[in-house]
C-alpha cells in the first residue's frame, strides 16, 4: 500500500481539463429532475412527502425529488442497521478499508460529474466544487489507512506471565446528519470515518442537497457495500433528525451543522430513551466566527488576498470562513483600501460559468443575510457590496465594514454569508484579545513577520485550525487536522490520525499464561 498524497486538485487553466468539466456539466444537466426514493436495508422505499431540491443560482430549476422520511422510517432503518451489524463489525479492518478505496478509486473517476452536482445543486464554482471532491477522496484514502493502524490494536507495557491486548472495536449502528455547504466531502468523512470502523450508517443529508448524497449512497451500492449498511434517511430535521437522536437503538450522532442545531442533538442525545443501554456519543462540528490577524509587519498584498479569499470563498458558507479581519490600526487604513479595491474581483454570477461568486443556499439564508448587512450598516462603515446582487437566484454581493467594534454583532454572531468584518486593534496583543473574545474558536490567521510573534500566537490564539501567513480555509486531510474549540464543537479533529477513535471503544484483554 503506497503512502497517503493529497488529490491533486484539477488545473481549469488547462483546455482540455476545462473541456472535461464543461462535458460533465451537460451530462449532469441532462439527468436533473429525477426522483429518489429512501434506501432502507438495500431496498428503494417511496414515500409520499417529497423534498424538492432546487438550484439556488437558478431557482426555477429542480435539480431532483427525494422521498421524505418519517420516524416509522427510523425504526426501519434502526432495525436494518443492527441486522447488518455483527458481520460488517467482523470483518478485518483490511477488508473494511478495501471499501474505502474502492470507493476512492470509483470517486476520482467520476470526480467531474460529482463537481458538476454541486454546482447545480448548492452553487459551487468549479474550483470549490474540484476541491470539495478531492478531500472527500482524501478522507476515504486516509481513513482506510488509518483503519488498518487501527486493526493492529495498541501497544502495552509487556507484564510477565501475561498476554495483554487491547483492540478498537465498534460502537453500533450511527445516525450521520451532514451539511449542504460541503455535501460530498463532509457527508463522505463522516460516513467513511464510522463505516471503515466496523459501524452501519443512517445518512440524513441535508434538506438543500439530498441529490448529491443519493449520489454517494449509490456509488456505495455499486461496489459492494453490503445491504443494510448504509440507509439513506433524507427527511425534516423535526421528524427524521430528532427521531434519530432519540432513538434508543443509535449508538452515536455524527452531526455537522450549526450551534443551535448541535447543541439541541447534544441535549438531546444526553437523555436516554427507554430500552437505551449506553451514553450515546454525539460528534459536533458547529461553525465559528473565524479571523485573520494583520500586523504591522505583514506583507499586506499577501494579507488582503487571503482575507478577500477566506471571506468569499464560496460566498462565505464555510465554518471555517473568516469573517473578521482583525487589523493593527498602523496599517489599518491601507489595508481597508486594498480590500475595497481588491473585492472588485470577486464578482457575481453563475457557477456553472464558474464565476468566483455565486448565491447563497437558499431564501431563508438570503433574508437573513440581507438583515445582517442592515445591521452591520448600523455597526460600521460601509466599505463595499452591502445588499443584493443581480441574478436569477439567490445573489449577494460582497459586503465589507470597517471601523467595526470587536463585540458588535457582526463581530459576534456567525453570519454564514458574504460580510466582513474590519476590526482596528491598537497593537498586537489587542488584536490578539480581540480574536479570542468570541465564543468559537475554529480557525484563524496571522500574517507577520516577526518570528516571536508567531511563536506567540501558538500559544495564546485560541482556535483549532491556526495559520501563519495563510488564509484561514482549506485545511487539508491528514496535513492540518480539522475541528475547533468551544461553541466550534465537540473538539475532534476530522481528517487526523485520532479522529476514527471516537467511532470505536477500547477492548483490553488480559490472559494468565
Amino acid at each position: 500500500m503506497i503512502e497517503f498524497r493529497n488529490e491533486p486538485l484539477s488545473n481549469f487553466h488547462d483546455p482540455a481539463v476545462r473541456d472535461r468539466m464543461k462535458e460533465a456539466l451537460a451530462q449532469v444537466e441532462g439527468m436533473l429532475g429525477q426522483y429518489y426514493p429512501l434506501v432502507l436495508d438495500g431496498r428503494r422505499v417511496d414515500t409520499a412527502s417529497r423534498i424538492t431540491s432546487v438550484n439556488p443560482a437558478q431557482i426555477d430549476q429542480i435539480i431532483g425529488e427525494v422521498a421524505a422520511g418519517d420516524a416509522s422510517h427510523v425504526d426501519k432503518a434502526v432495525e436494518a442497521g443492527w441486522k447488518a451489524f455483527p458481520e460488517w463489525a467482523r470483518l478485518p479492518a483490511e477488508a473494511r478499508a478495501g471499501y474505502l478505496f474502492q470507493a476512492a478509486a470509483a470517486l476520482r473517476r467520476r470526480k467531474f460529474e460529482f463537481a458538476a452536482w454541486m454546482v447545480y445543486e448548492v452553487g459551487k464554482n468549479w474550483a470549490e466544487a474540484d476541491a470539495d471532491v478531492a478531500e472527500a477522496i482524501d478522507f476515504l484514502e486516509y481513513y482506510g489507512r488509518e483503519a488498518i493502524r487501527l486493526g493492529k490494536g495498541a501497544p502495552l507495557v509487556p507484564y510477565p506471565g501475561e498476554d495483554n491486548r487491547m483492540t478498537y472495536i465498534p460502537l453500533g449502528v450511527g445516525a450521520i446528519i451532514a451539511p449542504w455547504n460541503f455535501p460530498v466531502a463532509i457527508l463522505v468523512g463522516m460516513s467513511s470515518a464510522a463505516l471503515v470502523t466496523g459501524n452501519p450508517v443512517i445518512i440524513k443529508p441535508s434538506s438543500q442537497a439530498p441529490v448529491v448524497a443519493a449520489k454517494w449512497v449509490e456509488l456505495l451500492e455499486e461496489i459492494g457495500v453490503p445491504a443494510g449498511v448504509v440507509q439513506y434517511l433524507p427527511g425534516p430535521g423535526g421528524a427524521v433528525g430528532d427521531a434519530l437522536v432519540d432513538h434508543p437503538g443509535v449508538r452515536f450522532v455524527n452531526f455537522t451543522g450549526s450551534k443551535e442545531v448541535g447543541l439541541r442533538i447534544v441535549q438531546r442525545a444526553a437523555t436516554p430513551a427507554p430500552g437505551c443501554r449506553w451514553i450515546k456519543r454525539v460528534v459536533a462540528e458547529m461553525g465559528g466566527k473565524d479571523g485573520i490577524i494583520v500586523d504591522e509587519t505583514a506583507d499586506l498584498g499577501a494579507a488582503v488576498q487571503g482575507i478577500l479569499t477566506s471571506a468569499f470563498g464560496f460566498q462565505g458558507q464555510k465554518c471555517s470562513a473568516g469573517s473578521r479581519a482583525i487589523v493593527v490600526r498602523s496599517v489599518y487604513d491601507e489595508v481597508v483600501e486594498r480590500l475595497r479595491e481588491g473585492v472588485k474581483q470577486w464578482t457575481v454570477g453563475k457557477p456553472a460559468d464558474n464565476a468566483p461568486m455565486g448565491p447563497v443556499i437558499d431564501e431563508s439564508a438570503y433574508r437573513k443575510i440581507l438583515h445582517y448587512m442592515e445591521i452591520g450598516r448600523e455597526e460600521g462603515r460601509l466599505v463595499a457590496g452591502g445588499g443584493p446582487a443581480e441574478g436569477p437566484g439567490f445573489y449577494l454581493q460582497p459586503t465589507i465594514f470597517a471601523e467595526v467594534h470587536p463585540k458588535a454583532r457582526i463581530a459576534q454572531e456567525e453570519i454564514f454569508g458574504p460580510v466582513l468584518a474590519v476590526i482596528p486593534a491598537e497593537n498586537f496583543e489587542e488584536a490578539v484579545e480581540i480574536f479570542n473574545d468570541t465564543e468559537y474558536g475554529l480557525t484563524g490567521s496571522l500574517y507577520t513577520r516577526r518570528r516571536d510573534r508567531v511563536e506567540y500566537v501558538r500559544e495564546h490564539m485560541f482556535c483549532g485550525n491556526l495559520y501563519i501567513n495563510r488564509k484561514c480555509t482549506g485545511a487539508l486531510v491528514g496535513v492540518h487536522p480539522f475541528g475547533g474549540f468551544n461553541m466550534s464543537g465537540t473538539d475532534s479533529k476530522a481528517g487526523g490520525p485520532d479522529y476514527l477513535l471516537l467511532f470505536t471503544q477500547a477492548k483490553a484483554v488480559s490472559e494468565v499464561l
